[in-house]
């Protein structure tokens, strides 16, 4: 069966000149099977793994309908992690290209709440943000949502796991009665039934991919005695598989840090991200990582949600999940949007009724694997291809990406062939470049435009 493409679709001829112009042509499973439905306003109920196209199929809907022209909040998107919210406003921004005047809003923590109000001051026409934080601006009176015709809960699951089932009530109580609503969700327990039951009328099911197959993910299991073991694994298994991109998975931010510390120690090129960070070192931490000048990233669950990685090579569950959804959950960062992946998961004598659990539920094959033997502890960490390049100038200072990707490869400068992700934050820039490239990189960037820049490696 041939896929359905965007062109087949009744959008606006703005939005379908610039999906053309990006790229997209064939829809995902679910955007073939949300998309129609949503433009004809239904409520909408979507179960689908991660990195299947969800995000597209709502901002596309909900974009169809804005009015550019009235600077009032007309969609709101709520999700469960900052991270999350900035992948979504960002993905909204760049399908919102050709329309005109359009504002998207990330209203998250960890950002100042007096500037967000200023901002909201200014007009928006989309809200992306946490329950907690849109909640406070309803609060103190600079969010109003009377002109709203359309509401996402986006990871729904996630965010009833995180404890927000009474502040998206609240909020749902402050929202017009007559609007579109889409949930969107990889799992569908009883929780989210009774949320889609309060805040839906008469919602159009839709399940696609809701498991990921054999052929998706990898599952390998490898038996532990105790904790020294445990790291000792986790050693053995980069040193011999040599993976250059790798999220590890603990429960506890304690865990994170030990974990972190003894990869660092061992000389792997490792980094946290936990809730203890502040915004400005969780970022860094996400954009260091996905710009793939840090091979391990080690994560909390919450900590990790939301976070999109092209080619993520291999999820490794340091602990068992006490929860056998997060462990789905866990296993979908690899192995996304018709990539194959791998998960390895180390387990001791303690974890044996949660191995049956997972067994059960997802007709999951657990044999245990042998580790890697000591000789492979001769061999070096991997070193990661790229290094992230931070500049003290951003949106604030009028930056754009093609002003820096300009001043590295302008005469005497770096290929375009070395030159990585480029990330412009308000008052800062990050650029990724091949490591051989870092030193004529720092001098091509000591201007840009004309304009002197400090520029440093992380």
């Amino acid at each position: 069966m041939s896929q359905q493409t965007f062109a087949e679709l009744d959008l606006p001829a703005r939005l379908l000149q610039n999906l053309d112009s990006l790229g997209y042509q064939s829809m995902t499973p679910v955007q073939s099977q949300v998309l129609p439905l949503a433009l004809e306003g239904k409520d909408i109920v979507a179960r689908a793994k991660t990195g299947s196209g969800k995000t597209v199929s709502f901002a596309l809907a909900l974009l169809a309908k804005l009015d550019s022209s009235r600077f009032a909040p007309q969609a709101l998107v709520l999700c469960p992690t900052r991270e999350l919210a900035e992948q979504i406003s960002e993905v909204t921004r760049q399908l919102a290209r050709t329309t005109e005047n359009l504002k998207v809003l990330t209203l998250t923590g960890g950002s100042s709440t007096r500037t967000q109000q200023e901002s909201l001051a200014r007009g928006a026409h989309v809200i992306v943000g946490t329950p907690g934080r849109i909640e406070d601006h309803i609060r103190r009176g600079s969010l109003n949502f009377e002109n709203l015709n359309t509401l996402v809960l986006d990871e729904a699951d996630r965010m009833l796991q995180m404890g927000f089932l009474d502040a998206i009530n609240r909020i749902v109580e402050q929202l017009p009665q007559e609007r579109q609503t889409l949930l969107l969700s990889a799992t569908y327990p009883e929780e989210i039934k009774g949320v889609a039951d309060k805040v839906m009328l008469a919602p159009e099911f839709i399940s696609v991919d809701t498991a990921h197959t054999a052929a998706d993910i990898r599952q390998l299991f490898y038996h532990v005695e105790d904790k020294s073991q445990r790291l000792l694994a986790l050693q053995l298994l980069l040193l011999k598989n040599r993976p250059e991109s790798v999220l590890i998975f603990c429960n506890t931010r304690v865990a994170v840090s030990e974990v972190t510390q003894f990869l660092l120690e061992k000389k792997f090129s490792a980094i946290a991200l936990h809730g203890d960070l502040d915004q400005r070192d969780r970022d860094q931490n996400l954009i260091r990582f996905s710009n793939r000048s840090v091979s391990v990233l080690v994560a909390t669950d919450v900590a990790a949600r939301g976070i999109d990685i092209d080619k993520l090579d291999v999820v490794i569950n340091y602990e068992l999940s006490k929860d056998s959804e997060v462990h789905v959950h866990r296993s979908g960062r690899t192995g996304r949007a018709g990539e194959t992946g791998v998960v390895w998961t180390l387990y001791d004598d303690a974890d044996q009724y949660r191995m049956e659990k997972l067994q059960t539920a997802y007709h999951i094959s657990i044999d245990k694997n042998r580790l890697p033997p000591l000789q492979a502890l001769k061999e070096a960490p991997v070193i990661p291809p790229m290094v992230t390049l931070v500049i003290n100038g951003g949106k604030k200072q009028k930056l754009r990406p093609g002003d820096i990707l300009g001043a590295l490869t302008g005469e005497g400068g770096v290929s375009g062939s070395a030159v990585g992700h480029i990330k412009i934050q308000s008052a800062r820039s990050f650029v990724a470049v091949e490591r051989q490239a870092v030193q004529s990189s720092l001098e091509q960037l000591r201007k840009i435009k004309g304009r002197s820049f400090k520029t440093r490696a992380l």
